[in-house]
């Protein structure tokens, strides 16, 4: 099911604490004040110094050669798997992976490759299942190419991928003969909350990329990294989806601002969403998933309330949610203060008493 909030109510107040998703975030003065300034040229032709820099510091950052400015992480997995692929290939991906579930059906669309969906708990799946996937190459079964990873796991609950796990997977990936490649929407959540650095974290996968459109504030753009002749490939891919930019260097601007300013604060984040399942969990009859990052899922059904009618009670009370899956996912971001967390597990509280 995809991101269902609740329908516009004519009577229902104004938003006031939007908690459907880290996209939700608005650039701030300082970086439109950025924005503004930025140093640009055109980025096609790569003149646009401040994406190029931008491209550098992400690169260097995640430990890669090279990296592309895109204008959305979808674009920078489709473009990998474009780059890494040739129709008929198989991708492996955990069965929530944002490839599989949020995408549109993109790689078998463009592509013509077929994702195999490994099960797992909390959007991870085990060594073990990744091997029992592999098959011999042979002619009669489809060439498996790359194996995916979303780090963290959004579905999941935020889940972040443990470092000895992704190593372990890498291994036998490049042992099987596939390519690597890590959805780091949130990657910079995961080094924030376990202190791995994201080079290390992202060591032994061939391709991965951020998302800045996300917890780090910008109101546009993605970066994947990988090796040189990786990113000559994603750029004739860019190209041909039509990513390619002008004065990217105006959007660019508000990602370098957000490396600057916009990552270690990400902790807050992930304070604001313990304390908010805190909170939820001492309500009777509502079910929590504890959070290891900035998403917190939880079903109210226990309490009498249905998942669908909470979203609703609180959009007429200006809380934005969402129903994912059939749980309600909040997400917190730095739009999103200590005391609106407070103010939405009080309305939660109220609206379960009034049931």
């Amino acid at each position: 099911m995809p991101y269902t909030p609740a329908p516009r109510d004519p009577k229902a107040l104004p938003v006031r604490i939007n908690l459907l998703s880290d996209t939700q975030t608005r650039p701030t003065p300082g970086m439109r004040e950025a924005m503004a300034r930025a140093e640009v040229g055109d980025e096609q032709i790569g003149d646009d110094p401040t994406t190029n820099l931008l491209c550098e510091r992400v690169a260097d950052l995640l430990g890669k050669q090279a990296a592309v400015f895109m204008p959305s992480g979808t674009m920078c997995n489709v473009s990998a798997t474009l780059a890494h692929c040739r129709p008929g290939d198989e991708i492996l991906a955990h069965e929530t992976a944002h490839i599989i579930a949020r995408e549109g059906g993109a790689h078998a669309a463009l592509g013509g490759f077929q994702v195999t969906r490994l099960p797992g708990a909390d959007g991870t799946f085990t060594l073990d299942t990744f091997r029992a996937a592999l098959h011999p190459r042979t002619r009669y079964e489809p060439p498996q190419i790359v194996v995916s990873v979303e780090q963290t796991a959004n579905i999941g609950g935020g889940t972040i991928w443990k470092k000895v796990d992704l190593d372990a997977i890498a291994e036998a990936a490049k042992a099987h003969g596939m390519v690597t490649h890590m959805d780091g929407a949130r990657l910079l959540n995961a080094t924030v909350a376990t202190g791995i650095s994201a080079q290390d974290m992202a060591s032994g996968w061939d391709s991965v990329w951020i998302d800045f459109s996300k917890g780090l504030g910008a109101p546009i753009g993605a970066v994947i990294a990988g090796s040189h002749q990786f990113i000559d490939e994603v750029w004739r891919w860019k190209q041909r989806l039509g990513g390619s930019m002008r004065q990217s260097g105006v959007c660019a601007a508000a990602c370098v601002y957000a490396l600057d300013h916009n990552v270690d604060r990400l902790a807050d984040d992930h304070a604001n969403a313990r304390a908010l399942a805190r909170g939820l969990s001492q309500i009777a009859g509502v079910e929590v998933q504890q959070p290891e990052t900035n998403l917190v899922f939880f079903k109210p059904d226990g309490s009498g309330v249905p998942g669908a009618k909470m979203v609703a009670a609180l959009r007429q009370r200006g809380v934005l949610l969402a129903m994912m899956d059939g749980r309600i996912r909040a997400c917190t971001h730095l739009d999103v203060s200590a005391g609106m967390i407070e103010e939405t597990v009080g309305l939660v509280r109220e609206i379960v008493r009034a049931a």
